[in-house]
């Protein structure tokens, strides 16, 4: 290889190296939307969208691929156990990590059985939710 080969090479290495986890987050409050957006923008990932329900979560996720989706679980519409099936139904690598409150255990155990990830129980710590986007 040349010189010119190599620096392409090490510039793709590079790019692919500090590219941002997409995520696209999914609840009806918008306060959490906000707090998770902030909490996931300080940490290096990249906020490619946002829904406030189970449906505008699937047709959002066909357009926009995020490499991850936060989901919460009881929301208008489309549930996110719902809204988690239909996104893997058009995606089988989809990544979804469910976000539920406390005592929701019996759906958070139907969420991972349509295909989500892991969970997230809230309230939720900082350092929590990145360790476990960052694993995925």
């Amino acid at each position: 290889m040349n010189a010119k080969h190599i620096i392409v090479f090490y510039l793709t290495v590079l790019i692919g190296v500090i590219s941002l986890k997409k995520v696209m987050i999914v609840d009806d409050a918008a306060f959490m939307r906000c707090v998770l957006k902030q909490m996931l923008e300080r940490n290096g990932f990249e906020i490619v969208g946002e829904a406030e329900n189970g449906m505008d979560a699937v047709n959002k996720y066909k357009v926009l691929h995020p490499d991850l989706v936060t989901m919460d679980i009881t929301m208008p519409e489309l549930d996110g156990v719902e809204a988690a099936k239909a996104i893997r139904q058009l995606d089988s690598n989809a990544r979804i990590i469910m976000i539920s409150a406390m005592g929701q255990e019996c759906m958070v155990r139907d969420a991972v059985m349509a295909g989500a990830a892991g969970f997230i129980v809230k309230p939720f710590k900082e350092e929590f939710v990145v360790q476990t986007l960052n694993k995925l």
